[in-house]
């Protein structure tokens, strides 16, 4: 991976490569769950019979495509959070230097 000089870019870029980092986070974040969620899904048939006894069945099963979006806002949200704190922090180190 190429090293990135940040004190050399200015807001704009700075902005943009903040933006490119979470996008692709995100697509990594997705790609890893559907992963594990297949994984998951193909573990279960082991124990469906011992779960059948322990569990009642659910109320109502949320649609998939729900899930999927609200799993994503979730990540972005963790994410922008991390990357205002981040921001705050920066600020203050500034405001210190000043």
């Amino acid at each position: 991976m190429a090293k990135i000089d940040l004190d050399s870019l200015n807001i704009e870029e700075l902005a943009a490569l903040r933006d490119a980092a979470t996008e692709k986070l995100a697509q990594k974040v997705m790609a890893r769950q559907a992963e594990l969620e297949a994984e998951l899904e193909s573990l279960s048939q082991y124990g469906k019979l011992a779960k059948k006894a322990l569990v009642a069945p659910p109320a109502g099963k949320p649609k998939k495509g729900d899930d999927a979006a609200r799993k994503i806002d979730e990540a972005k949200d963790a994410v922008a959070k991390n990357t205002v704190a981040k921001d705050a922090v920066a600020k203050d180190a500034v405001a210190k230097a000043a």
